[in-house]
């Protein structure tokens, strides 16, 4: 069994925030968008996990799935969730499109700008829970922290960007999109719960939310598993572990909690 803490990476972007959570110092008042956990140098993990921090909408995109990315070269695609950690009271998801879409109907929302309009902007709150499988057309509103797990796989096509001078990529963006309502309900996990909160044959993965008591253990599943804690600290192999880090966990791994926490679990 091998339990190893993963790199942390903070990433700069336009729709980022200066004020990040206090488990993640910012003393340069940089305009944090995302903090990623890498594998270690050379090893291409399967899954990659963020923390998410946005003070705008972030671009209306879409992800292939992996025969369409395979199509065009790229080893996968990618399918996602989010677990909102925070968020203000007008705070949004865009998932799917109100009304079903043609492609050529996509196409030219896309260049006018009225796909804005014709998306889906869900109200959400602090526990939201949703699943983006390929082909989804999406979007993370502004005034959001949330985790995000995803397919490891750098690959979005980005359909509108409210005029900032970044590549569209209306082509393939186009080509791979379920132009159409999305079809799943919203799931809520509020803090302290204890839940599978994504399975099935057509998911890439499993997902876990965990809330042990102080003094309590869990032992991990077989194969590879993502350790995420949100609250609380513990050990694991031996090593101790607090909230905001991410480990990648082989084996029947033993997480011991030495106080009331909450974590993500996945595996695939």
């Amino acid at each position: 069994m091998i339990a190893l803490k993963l790199h942390t990476k903070s990433v700069e972007k336009p729709w980022g925030r200066t004020e990040l959570p206090s488990i993640f110092p910012n003393p340069d008042a940089k305009q944090i968008g995302e903090i990623w956990f890498d594998g270690p140098e050379g090893r291409h993990l399967p899954l990659l996990v963020k923390y998410i921090f946005t003070s705008e909408k972030l671009s209306i995109q879409v992800h292939p799935n992996d025969a369409e990315a395979r199509e065009r070269g790229l080893p996968g695609g990618k399918s996602e969730c989010w677990y909102i950690l925070d968020a203000e009271p007008d705070a949004v998801l865009g998932i799917g499109v109100k009304e079903p879409l043609s492609a050529e109907a996509l196409r030219a929302a896309a260049l006018d700008g009225s796909i804005e309009q014709l998306m889906d902007w869900k109200p959400v709150a602090k526990g939201s829970f949703y699943y983006i499988p390929a082909g989804t057309i999406h979007a993370i509103g502004g005034g959001l922290t949330l985790v995000e797990v995803q397919l490891n796989n750098d690959v979005t096509y980005r359909l509108y960007d409210y005029g900032r001078p970044r590549e569209l990529h209306l082509d393939d963006g186009v080509a791979v999109a379920k132009a159409v309502p999305y079809p799943m309900a919203e799931q809520i996990f509020p803090a302290g719960s204890a839940a599978r909160m994504l399975e099935g044959a057509d998911k890439p993965f499993t997902l876990d939310m965990v809330a042990p008591a102080a003094g309590e253990s869990l032992t991990l599943p077989e194969g590879q598993s993502w350790f995420i804690p949100l609250a609380g600290h513990g050990a694991i192999d031996g090593q101790d572990w607090r909230e905001s880090e991410c480990w990648i966990v082989g084996g029947r791994a033993q997480i011991s909690f030495a106080a009331d926490a909450q974590a993500l679990i996945a595996t695939c």
